[in-house]
C-alpha cells in the first residue's frame, strides 16, 4: 500500500469514527484549517492528523503545524505548535501559547529535549526546554540558552542567560531569589 492509500484509509476510518461520536468527533484530518473533515470551530476529542490543523481539542495531535484554539489539552507533536490556552505537552521546534500553559514545552532539537523557541504569553506552570524560553509568569523550570520571565511565583532557570525581571536586586533577597539576571542558574521562591 502506498502513502496516498494510507492517508485515504486513515481519513475514511476517521470519518466513520467521527460519525459515531455524539457531539465531538474523535478524529480530525486536515490539510489546512479550512480544508479539513470538520470546521475549525469543532472540538476534537481523540486524534488529529494534519498538514496544518486548528481546532479546540483534547487530543493527540500529529502534524507539521498544530493549532489548538480555546482551552485545549493533550499531546502535540509537530514542527510548530500554537495554542490559546494549553494543558499537556507541546513537542516541536517552535511552541507558542498565547495565554496560559501548564505542562511541558519542548522538542527534538538535535536529538535533545529542546525546541528552538518556547513562548507562553501568560502563566507557564511546568517545564520549558529549548534554546530560547520566554514566559510572562513562571511557576516551574526553564532550561535553555536564554531563559526569560517577567514574574515568577516559584521558578528555577538553568542556562547561559537567565532573567527573572521581578527579582529585586543582586542577592538582596537571598536565598529566596538570586538576581534580575544571572548566568548558569537563577531562581525565585
Amino acid at each position: 500500500m502506498n502513502a496516498s492509500g494510507i492517508v485515504v484509509g486513515v481519513a475514511l476510518a476517521g470519518a466513520v469514527l467521527g460519525a459515531w461520536a455524539d457531539q465531538n468527533p474523535s478524529f480530525q484530518a486536515s490539510f489546512l484549517p479550512d480544508a479539513a473533515m470538520y470546521p475549525r470551530t469543532q472540538r476534537i476529542e481523540g486524534m488529529t492528523l494534519s498538514i496544518w490543523g486548528e481546532n479546540p481539542q483534547s487530543a493527540f495531535s500529529l502534524g507539521f503545524v498544530n493549532g489548538a484554539t480555546g482551552e485545549s489539552s493533550g499531546l502535540c507533536l509537530g514542527l510548530v505548535n500554537y495554542a490559546e490556552t494549553y494543558s499537556g505537552a507541546q513537542w516541536a521546534l517552535v511552541n507558542v501559547t498565547e495565554a496560559n500553559d501548564s505542562g511541558w514545552q519542548g522538542g527534538p532539537l538535535f536529538g535533545l529535549v529542546g525546541s528552538v523557541l518556547n513562548y507562553t504569553g501568560g502563566d507557564m506552570s511546568g517545564v520549558q526546554t529549548g534554546v530560547i524560553n520566554l514566559s510572562k509568569k513562571l511557576s516551574g523550570v526553564q532550561i535553555g540558552v536564554l531563559n526569560y520571565t517577567q514574574y515568577a511565583d516559584k521558578g528555577v532557570q538553568v542556562g547561559v542567560v537567565n532573567v527573572i525581571a521581578q527579582n529585586s536586586g543582586w542577592f538582596t533577597n537571598w536565598p529566596n531569589e538570586v538576581a534580575p539576571g544571572m548566568i548558569l542558574v537563577n531562581w525565585r521562591f
